[in-house]
């Protein structure tokens, strides 16, 4: 393969040709760099992966974007097939294996932030991506990780700056002291902050801090428990639920209904931590089921191979999945076994 600027080759390769090393490794090939030259060895089909991955990857240095290893990692994810453990295919994308790699890497979509341009990192998160950008209500759902909470706050703000909406209103629910936080130190502001947080550092990873405090003061960026969200219709907004799986079907038909004119929701969660009481349905269980194939709502489901933080976080992740599996198998196993009396 040959390059027109070797500054920018250089680039990709990265020091001590480190990113050509984690690609060689990640797809199974052999790159010798030499001049503006990238000789590619390996199977037909990691060859054409690894051509892919050096394009889309030389592509994004012209375009201005300072690379690391995370892209390195995201690149790799995506110039491969996704393994059969993926979930079902995404709402308004098609199977990747209809694809070869260079038109997977093509036209990923992307978001502008402070920090730059933000891209999708795995076959997953670029459905979801698609779907924030195109569709009124989305549904993220998957492990911790996969980037259902950063990438929803990364869509209202850019959406805020364009001029599309004029507020951004992110909640969640305060279930780990039942709503009830009248115990905790300071006034209502202080006592919902430690829930919120995660919402907070969001936003001061896409707005400088300045501009959060002061978009915050005016009411044009809105931090609040989902308690404070009944009663009120919330037009010309995006709206983020964080945490979702922690509302119960009562709470999340509120939040849903509050649905106002040019509005966009994002309802993000985690079905393997639910802190309801035992017995309580979650409402974010419960929307999935009843709005699933509703016209005009995408539910994306995301899974440990979208994971984007540590690698180990992926592997925690599916240790876990592995043991639940493990532990429904021995319960039904039991559970048919015939009572025997003396």
């Amino acid at each position: 393969m040959r390059f027109n600027d070797n500054h920018l080759l250089q680039k990709l390769v990265g020091d001590h040709n480190r990113y050509l090393t984690k690609l060689e490794h990640g797809l199974d090939v052999r790159l010798t760099c030499r001049g503006n030259r990238i000789a590619v060895s390996g199977s037909p089909e990691t060859v054409e992966q690894a051509q892919a991955a050096l394009i889309a990857l030389y592509r994004q240095v012209e375009q201005g974007h300072s690379l690391d290893a995370e892209h390195i990692e995201g690149i790799i994810r995506l110039s491969s097939l996704p393994s059969s453990r993926q979930a079902a295919p995404m709402p308004h994308s098609s199977p990747a294996r209809e694809h070869p790699p260079a038109a997977r890497l093509k036209d990923l979509p992307t978001i502008q932030t402070k920090r730059g341009v933000l891209s999708p990192r795995s076959h997953g998160q670029t459905a979801y991506m698609e779907a924030l950008a195109q569709q009124e209500m989305v549904f993220g759902i998957g492990p911790a990780g996969t980037g259902k909470t950063y990438l929803a706050v990364a869509q209202a703000v850019a959406m805020f700056q364009a001029g599309q909406v004029d507020r951004i209103i992110l909640s969640r629910p305060a279930v780990e002291a039942g709503e009830r936080l009248g115990f905790l130190p300071g006034d209502m502001r202080e006592k919902i902050d430690p829930y919120l947080r995660p919402l907070y550092d969001a936003l001061h990873d896409m707005m400088p801090g300045d501009q959060v405090t002061r978009r915050m003061s005016s009411g044009e960026i809105e931090v609040a428990p989902l308690a404070f969200m009944r009663g009120r219709t919330l037009g010309h907004a995006y709206v983020i639920l964080d945490e979702a799986q922690n509302t119960t079907p009562a709470q999340m038909k509120m939040f849903l209904t509050r649905m106002g004119p040019n509005t966009h929701m994002a309802i993000t969660g985690d079905m393997s931590q639910i802190d309801l009481p035992a017995g309580v349905t979650s409402g974010l269980k419960d929307a999935v089921a009843t709005l699933e194939g509703v016209q005009g709502i995408s539910i994306c489901h995301l899974t440990a191979l979208d994971v984007v933080r540590h690698p180990l976080v992926s592997r925690i992740v599916e240790a876990y999945d592995h043991s639940s599996s493990d532990t429904s198998s021995r319960e039904a196993h039991d559970t048919a076994k015939p009572y025997r009396t003396r």
